[in-house]
């Protein structure tokens, strides 16, 4: 993921507007120059959107064309509005609100309450689940925690495409939506849940934006106050738009058009939550004089990674397709994407933990690291993996990094020690501000050295080593600079929600890591049945699967790797295919060459995750389905796969070894109070017999040996294998 720690969020602001355009491309600049009237612009992944309409506002500011308090940016979350904030400030253009469209619309509401409606406004509920709970039990409804979360987001949906509880069941119908219940049966849930909210004096979420409507449709002498206080509007991400944003939008605009949308209709990925590009696709309709602007150079990834990208909106069909852009790539060439085939999810797995700790072990930072899946319920085998190959990780969509406890009271120590510094024996021996930083959070738990583990404790220490790399990099940004203005950053990044990264590989659906980032990012589980989903039937859920995995893609700036599993689980049936988003796209597939100009060769590996080059060696090919390396035949059974023969075949396993390593093991066992087949199976040390692996490398392939059980017991089974003695096991005899 990006680093906020990086130097460049500490620049100088530019001391002229002019300055403010320097280091854009042509149509960046074409968009911060257009100041005036209706602006669409349409733009690929990678192409500098944000810098290009952050400067815009910039410029515009700094110009004096724009006010900055008449100024309104409005974007999708919490996270993007706080980045952009951040820039308008390091831009000289502070003063500016950028907000997400509920923000914008609560404040709305919360100040023209009283005038509009009078009296106090309602408490709004941070979490509706328990009220349609409450409500599915006033209809005689019997639901559990998943079911309530499905009906939830019906609810949302319904809010937001401004359906009435009437009218859903035709809705969902029309729109093709699977529902997760009877139609009619949600719809009575929805209306009890209105009746149950009105009852209480409690509104959700959509409220605040269905009352903000209300208001300014309604009164026209508060529509008429907020248009005089906002004269200029920026939508970033427009393809997210619901119909109900829309309304909004166009309510805060009234008969006026300076209005800026940004936007790529090829990466609508949230048409479940009533999003819908058809806003950003009919925009020179609405406006016939509107100024388009095309951004395509991609700054973020390689031509090899863009290529494939190109590749995949190449084959999409329908409405989003016909606009798609094609994107240039303006970095240096790169590796290929890698391409892998694995015999179940749990070798896959495995294969992409290995790969990562080669990565890591090669220099690339944790941080820079992805592996995006499909759906949540795939994170735990990556999970487990990543911990037993001893890499750390962290889930997308945690805590907010300044709302975790251990960063707000390590705020509150850095705070302290700026303003009492000269009495804390801590700092005595602090030279500069990152030692000042360390000597304070040692205090807090920050160690030079990461703790064991990948749990509760490891997460705080991450924590608080992101603060102390965010100290390193703002001193060598601003040179003596002191604690006071280390702490005066901190509390801005914490109003903005501005994050430094924790270092960490990152684990993330598809849809959370959507706006970010990695050197490296592993697409995993690309298999018919998850992508597309399965539940994906109609043209148009399949066209937006295809638009989720070029997302996926696109997220990647340097080395990109696509795997899927023939099975699930170790010796399940080996039925699954790859993607047919890949069809022609990945070597060996048809229609390659149909499509070499978009997809480009791109490297393969087929196997079963357990030995995969760095980067930097060379690939090699490996079979797709395992074969007994005697007669020949296809194996399916997991101990056959182990030993790569048929259990009848004869073994060339050198029994001395063998035997010695069955006593090794029984002496391990012994020590650890667990049975023996918890250090190695039976079939692990036969295959272990069988290759007598010479080095590390050639050990840790073999199926059973996993980088964990390699840092525990390699040196010892290599030693036996090599004929040397064993320290202890001699004793033990």
């Amino acid at each position: 993921m990006t680093a906020a720690t990086h130097s460049t969020l500490f620049p100088q602001v530019p001391e002229t507007a002019d300055a403010v355009l320097e280091g854009l491309d042509p149509e960046q600049r074409e968009v911060a120059t257009a100041l005036r009237g209706p602006v669409c612009v349409l733009a690929g992944a990678g192409t500098g959107k944000t810098r290009a309409i952050t400067h815009r506002i910039a410029y515009g500011v700094r110009a004096g064309i724009l006010q900055p308090s008449s100024v309104l940016a409005v974007t999708f979350t919490n996270r993007a509005a706080g980045e952009m904030r951040g820039r308008l400030r390091q831009l000289g253009a502070a003063g500016v609100q950028a907000r997400t469209f509920h923000s914008a619309a609560l404040r709305q509401l919360q100040y023209f309450w009283p005038k509009a409606i009078g009296g106090s406004m309602p408490r709004l509920v941070d979490r509706k689940i328990q009220l349609v709970a409450d409500a599915a039990a006033a209809c005689g409804l019997r639901l559990d925690r998943g079911e309530l979360r499905d009906v939830t987001a019906e609810i949302e949906w319904s809010k937001v495409t401004q359906t009435v509880p009437s009218d859903y069941a035709a809705a969902v119908a029309k729109a093709g939506r699977e529902v997760p219940r009877d139609a009619a049966e949600i719809a009575q849930l929805y209306s009890a849940y209105e009746d149950l909210k009105r009852g209480r004096g409690v509104i959700d979420f959509e409220d605040v934006l269905l009352l903000t409507v209300a208001v300014l449709q309604d009164r026209r002498d508060v529509a008429e106050q907020v248009r005089e206080q906002y004269q200029h509007f920026v939508v970033d991400e427009y393809q997210d738009v619901s119909p109900l944003q829309q309304r909004l939008l166009e309510l805060w605009l009234g008969d006026r058009d300076d209005l800026c949308v940004v936007g790529d209709a090829s990466q609508t990925i949230y048409s479940f939550t009533g999003a819908t590009p058809d806003h950003l696709l009919d925009f020179r309709a609405r406006y016939p004089g509107a100024t388009v602007v095309k951004l395509v150079r991609d700054y973020r990834s390689t031509p090899q990674v863009v290529r494939l990208a190109n590749g995949l909106l190449a084959q999409a069909r329908g409405r989003a397709a016909d606009h798609r852009l094609e994107l240039v790539s303006q970095r240096p060439a790169g590796p290929e994407p890698v391409f892998t085939e694995y015999t179940d999810e749990p070798a896959e797995a495995e294969g992409a933990a290995r790969r990562i700790s080669e990565l890591i072990d090669a220099g690339v930072p944790p941080a820079g690291i992805a592996v995006l899946f499909r759906t949540n319920s795939q994170s735990e085998t990556y999970e487990q993996a990543l911990a037993d190959a001893g890499v750390p990780y962290q889930l997308r969509g945690a805590e907010r990094f300044f709302d975790r406890p251990e960063v707000r009271k390590a705020g509150s120590a850095l705070r302290a020690a700026a303003r009492f510094g000269g009495n804390d024996h801590l700092l005595d021996d602090a030279v500069d501000l990152p030692s000042q930083v360390r000597a304070v959070l040692s205090g807090e738990g920050w160690t030079p050295r990461p703790p064991a583990g990948s749990g509760a404790v490891r997460e705080r220490w991450e924590s608080l080593a992101a603060l102390v790399n965010l100290a390193q990099d703002f001193a060598a940004a601003r040179p003596g600079a002191t604690l006071g203005d280390l702490v005066a950053e901190l509390d801005e990044r914490a109003s903005a929600q501005h994050a430094p990264t924790v270092q960490g590989v990152t684990l993330a659906s598809l849809h959370s890591a959507k706006g970010l980032e990695w050197d490296v990012v592993f697409l995993v589980g690309v298999a018919e049945g998850m992508m597309p989903i399965t539940y994906a039937k109609t043209d148009e859920q399949i066209e937006e699967e295809r638009r989720l995995l070029y997302v996926g893609v696109t997220r990647a700036r340097e080395r990109l790797h696509v795997s899927w599993a023939v099975a699930r689980s170790p010796g399940g049936r080996a039925n699954r295919r790859p993607s047919r988003f890949l069809q022609g796209l990945r070597p060996g597939s048809a229609s390659a060459g149909a499509h070499a100009s978009a997809g480009g060769p791109g490297g393969v590996e087929r196997g079963f995750g357990r030995g995969t080059a760095t980067a930097a060696a060379p690939r090699r090919t490996l079979r797709t389905v395992a074969r007994c390396r005697v007669c020949g035949r296809t194996l399916t059974d997991a101990g056959e796969m182990k030993l790569m023969r048929c259990e009848d075949c004869p073994s060339d396993m050198d029994e001395g070894v063998y035997e010695r390593l069955r006593e090794w093991r029984a002496v391990q066992a012994h020590r650890s109070g667990q049975p023996a087949f918890c250090v190695f199976t039976d079939k692990t040390l036969m295959a272990i017999a069988e290759s007598v692996p010479g080095d590390e490398y050639e050990l840790v392939r073999i199926p059973g040996v996993g980088a964990r059980k390699f840092r525990r017991y390699g040196a010892d089974v290599l030693a036996i294998c090599a004929g040397r003695d064993v320290a202890g096991l001699d004793e033990a005899e």
